[in-house]
């Protein structure tokens, strides 16, 4: 029933939908027409392999004019018509397509059907469309393209041809139309692990667990900050095989977010500053604003460091660090330099905190106290509670008949049991909403049966108020009515219980905790089936044969004794073992 929002740890490199040509594999890149660049963190190639041609050198307004993009395999690009005297300018004209399986029309700068994209990700040779000159056009067009032949390989504002109006003067070239390579701030290679000997007296520290040390700990996800005047030294480490990152948040919300992403690619890692907008895969930002990067691959441990100053006046996206953050790390896989989601439940810190005040050594969870409490309390009200009360019920009528509190014992005890489910299962319920602020539409089925149990929840207490006496006519129908719903509600429960242990707001280690799960519900149906079976052999043992008809000895006899035994033991056992598999659910729950 959990509703887990999402945290911006939780939602670091969650999603793939940069604002570029290739991360788009429907080719909706408005975002990216006006640099024509794609934002993958990746420097344009220079040497273009792909050619634009036209139909005409000539045109006039109202003239359509053919242009073809063609070369090796691509899978993305983004075609424009500018003014060749002013590339910076807004695209001219619009487009129209000729085979609209494989391009489709965008509007830029508020000028309809002014580019022409991709419209999937397969592989391509050669595209071709019309492009028809407006009333008002300028003496000289020149085509621009970039193409995208894999993520970390694209060419960004390749010139095509100069089309002009008959009577222009020629055209001479004022500006350059191939995006020039950045300089890259230079890389090193670490000699040597990094160390927590300083957390708290040099350095301010985020680890997990709390005291490991990356130097001895292969496990150890450490992340640390070190004020040099001006400037902060940052060092990450921890196992991942793709990347690692962290992120600085002004809240557990993911948006307007300062992001860092160490990626593994061909035997080295590429150090990245990134931004978050919304619910977003990070959009990469210049390495203008790092300086001193090195980085370091060994026994699958990731390890990078970098400087960066404490604040970057008139930088976007780059947050000031000497205020107070909440701060998230994650890592998942990467391919080609191209990042997927986490592959667990970022770490995120219990407070906000300025790493550049005092050195601190602090911790952090992987999952939120509101979700932590929601998870535990589902487990105790569905594993234990529901489960203790529904054998009492069906099987400890002839144990416990004698009155307490003016009702029989097993009744009560029954009805304490199952009243407990429903108040747990109430405040349950809420806590996620509590958390989200709302509904979560990215829990998958969850939730949904999640608010039948809540349902059934409610209307067994409420029907159980109205039960007809004993003998009355419709006890037979409430006897059916009451079992089926308490049967469908533990039966979606324990499903909403095992998609919930996958979803990232709780995300249990493992898959054990799938195997775990199975093995509670092997024993309690083992329990249940036991118990039958000896009620079935304990009624066959004490049944008498009269003249004409078979009857049951009510009375307490030498068999009805060992058969009472037996259940008291077999439950004894079934509590304690149901007990265990509540405790290794709730101390994982805990240690997240």
């Amino acid at each position: 029933m959990a509703v887990p929002g999402f945290t911006v740890g939780a939602c670091i490199l969650l999603l793939l939908h940069i604002s570029s040509v290739a991360n788009y594999p429907n080719g909706k890149v408005t975002a990216s027409c006006h640099g024509m660049t794609p934002e993958h963190g990746h420097t344009p190639r220079t040497d273009p392999a792909h050619n634009v041609s036209v139909s005409q050198m000539t045109f006039t307004s109202g003239d359509q004019i053919k242009v073809t993009l063609s070369g090796p395999e691509f899978k993305g690009f983004l075609l424009e018509a500018r003014n060749a005297e002013a590339l910076s300018g807004p695209p001219i004209g619009s487009f129209t397509l000729i085979d609209s399986q494989v391009s489709q029309l965008l509007t830029c700068e508020d000028i309809q059907g002014s580019a022409v994209s991709h419209t999937n990700s397969r592989k391509k040779t050669e595209i071709k469309v019309f492009w028809n000159a407006p009333n008002s056009v300028p003496n000289h067009i020149q085509f621009l393209v970039t193409v995208v032949e894999k993520y970390k390989t694209y060419w960004v504002k390749i010139p095509g041809p100069v089309i002009s109006q008959p009577n222009a003067f020629p055209f001479i070239p004022t500006e350059a139309t191939v995006a020039p390579s950045s300089t890259l701030p230079s890389v090193s290679h670490l000699t040597k692990s990094f160390s927590a000997s300083d957390c708290g007296n040099k350095k301010f520290c985020v680890r997990s667990p709390l005291n490991c040390d990356p130097e001895k700990d292969r496990g150890c996800v450490f992340l640390s900050f070190t004020r040099d005047d001006q400037s902060v030294m940052v060092e990450m480490s921890g196992p991942s095989k793709g990347y690692l990152s962290f992120a600085f948040s002004h809240d557990r919300w993911m948006g307007d977010d300062d992001a860092y992403v160490c990626i593994h690619e061909d035997q080295t890692v590429h150090i990245q500053p990134s931004h978050l907008m919304g619910r977003s895969h990070p959009v990469m930002d210049s390495r203008d604003t790092l300086e001193d990067m090195a980085w370091r691959l060994e026994d699958g441990v990731m390890q990078c460091s970098f400087r960066r100053n404490i604040t970057l006046p008139g930088v976007k996206n780059r947050f000031d660090l000497n205020t107070s953050y909440y701060i998230f790390l994650a890592d998942g896989a990467a391919d080609n330099g191209r990042i997927y989601k986490h592959s667990q439940q970022p770490l995120i810190t219990y407070d906000k905190h300025d790493v550049t005040d005092y050195p601190k050594n602090i911790g952090g969870s992987r999952s939120l106290l509101l979700l932590k409490a929601h998870g535990a309390l589902m487990f105790v009200a569905w594993m234990t509670t529901v489960s203790i009360g529904v054998i009492i019920a069906r099987f400890f009528k002839p144990v416990w008949s004698k009155p307490l509190f003016g009702e029989s014992a097993w009744f009560q005890v029954h009805r304490m049991l199952m009243l407990t489910t429903s108040v747990l299962t109430c405040i349950a319920f809420v806590l996620p909403f509590i958390y989200r602020g709302g509904w979560s539409w990215h829990a998958g089925y969850h939730p949904y049966l999640g608010c039948i149990v809540m349902i059934l929840a409610v209307l067994q207490p409420l029907l159980a108020a109205f039960r007809p006496p004993l003998h009355n006519q419709r006890r037979q129908m409430f006897n059916w009515t009451h079992w089926g719903m308490g049967t469908a509600a533990r039966i979606i429960a324990v499903a909403a219980m095992f998609l919930g242990m996958d979803l990232p707001g709780l995300n249990l280690p493992g898959p054990w905790k799938t195997y775990t799960m199975i093995g509670f519900v092997a024993w309690h149906v083992g329990t249940e089936i036991t118990l039958e079976i000896h009620a079935y052999r304990l009624s066959r043992k004490v049944e008498i044969l009269d003249d004409t008809r078979i009857q049951t000895f009510h009375s307490f006899t030498v068999a009805e004794a060992e058969g009472h035994a037996f259940k008291k033991a077999v439950l004894a056992i079934y509590v304690c073992g149901n007990v265990t598999f509540l405790i290794i659910f709730l101390s994982t729950i805990n240690h997240l």
